[in-house]
Order: structure tokens, then sequence, then C-alpha cells
């Protein structure tokens, strides 16, 4: 179990730290809902662990392969729901590998990508879309 300690410092914004390795964040609420957004808002730490963790499984199933994922870039865009209850309605994922579509292992690395935890515990409402860009 790892636990994470979570502190409101006023003004919308709150800092945690994850106990196990001493790690710190802060985030803000986003301007659209009564913040400054100096920081991630909650809601951006989900697309942020949804790239994230896809990235990081992908670098699992590469290390196990002896591929060199160096140079692999994600991109998460994270769209609100325009009605109540304030939601994210969709993830737009976009990776963009450094190696070539005809690569032998691309289907292994997609697959990966699709086993996250992460994208596992996404709520089915939330619409996930993926777009993938392999090196030519």
């Amino acid at each position: 179990m790892v636990e994470i300690q979570i502190d409101y410092e006023g003004r919308l914004r709150c800092s945690a730290q994850h106990m196990l390795s001493g790690g710190k964040i802060s985030t803000d609420a986003p301007v659209d809902n009564q913040g400054r957004g100096e920081s991630f808002s909650p809601t951006d730490l989900v697309a942020t662990a949804l790239g994230s963790c896809m990235a990081t499984v992908m670098g699992i199933a590469a290390n196990r392969r002896e591929i060199d994922l160096g140079g692999l870039r994600m991109s998460v865009k994270k769209e609100m729901s325009g009605d109540l209850p304030r939601r994210i309605a969709r993830l737009e994922v976009v990776i963009f590998m450094p190696l070539s579509e005809s690569h032998p292992d691309r289907k292994v690395l997609e697959g990966a990508a699709m086993t996250c935890p992460v994208h596992h515990s996404i709520h089915p409402d939330i619409e996930v879309d993926m777009t993938w860009h392999w090196q030519a």
C-alpha cells in the first residue's frame, strides 16, 4: 500500500507528498473553476497519470525485449464536460514512438500501453482516444 499525504494550503491549492519517496507535488484549481491555474489541477493529474502509466508499462515491455524507447513522447489533452456534474469527458492520447511502424514488437508495445493500470481504472464514460505516430 502506498500513502499520499495531502495538505490543503488555502486559495484552492494543495500539496501532496509521496510518503515512501518523499516526493512532492502541488495542485491548483484551474482558471475556469475559480483557481489561479498555477500548477496541475487534480483532473490534470488524471491525464498525466494515464500518459505516464502507458509510457512506463511500455518501458517495462521494452526492457524485457532490450528495446530502446529513448525519445518516446506522449501528449494527453483533457476535455472537461460542459454540463454538471463537472467531470473529465475525454482524454486524447497521442504517442510518438521512436521506432518504425514495421518494428517486430509493435503489437507488444501497443498492447502494453493498453494494459496500463490507470487506463483500466478510468471510468468507461470517459472517452479515451489514442493516436500512434511511428518514426518513419
